[in-house]
């Protein structure tokens, strides 16, 4: 079952309508699967914790950015790093290929990661 749409299913309130930032291949997975209407609407309401419709919307980090603003983007692309690690575990290498903001934290601000996965949940006011 593909993590990220297992993860907004789990956790609906905390990611929905958020910016998750994802390598081009998850993406593609993704299209995959929403292409498969049938299927996708299946795996969304029948097989998924969540038990409802997963929308997906294709827009690049840096046209994001522009939408609500750099700040609040990386907010949102940081709410999820919490939530991935209790469902999924820690970060390993192999991960960094996958995971764009994981890969900036530990290859740009030098985060080991330990450290990214053990951050804590984003309070939200």
């Amino acid at each position: 079952m593909p993590a990220l749409p297992l993860l907004v299913s789990r956790h609906r309130e905390e990611l929905s309508g958020l910016f998750l930032p994802v390598e081009q291949d998850i993406d593609e997975i993704w299209h995959y699967l929403i292409l498969q209407t049938r299927e996708y609407r299946e795996l969304c309401e029948e097989r998924l914790p969540g038990g409802f419709f997963v929308h997906h919307r294709s827009i690049g980090y840096e046209d994001y950015q522009k939408e609500p603003g750099r700040e609040r983007a990386i907010e949102e692309a940081l709410r999820w790093i919490p939530l991935y690690c209790a469902a999924f575990g820690p970060f390993d290498e192999g991960a960094l290929t996958h995971w764009t903001i994981v890969r900036f934290l530990h290859r740009q601000l030098d985060m080991p990661l330990e450290e990214i996965s053990a951050l804590e949940p984003l309070r939200v006011s």
